[in-house]
This record gives structure tokens, C-alpha cells and sequence, in this order.
């Protein structure tokens, strides 16, 4: 997250930005409920821009 986005808007997204990808929820709301990592950050690559390096 902090090499895609830098560490203060990395915060933010986890925070504030809804993924449908997770049924609706931020990353921190993922996390809270248990989701994995891997699960997290597909769905963060399938709504960003993210560069294959980082996939």
C-alpha cells in the first residue's frame, strides 16, 4: 500500500474508500473481519491502477 499510494494516502485509502470488491467495505473493515491479506490486496489491484511490480 505505501509503495502504491505513500504512507499518509495509504491510510487514508485503507480508512476511507470503499471496495466493492469486498462486498462494500474499506481494507480496515476487511481486515477486522478476518479477511487475508492476499484476499485484500486482489481487490485493491482490481480497483486501482496498480503496477504489475506491485501485483
Amino acid at each position: 500500500m505505501n509503495q502504491q499510494f505513500g504512507e499518509a494516502y495509504a491510510q487514508s485509502v485503507a480508512k476511507d474508500y470503499v471496495i466493492a470488491e469486498l462486498g462494500g467495505r474499506t481494507i480496515e473493515q476487511a481486515f477486522a473481519d478476518g479477511e487475508p491479506a492476499k484476499k485484500v490486496w486482489q481487490a485493491v489491484v482490481a480497483t486501482f491502477d496498480v503496477p504489475s511490480s506491485l501485483q
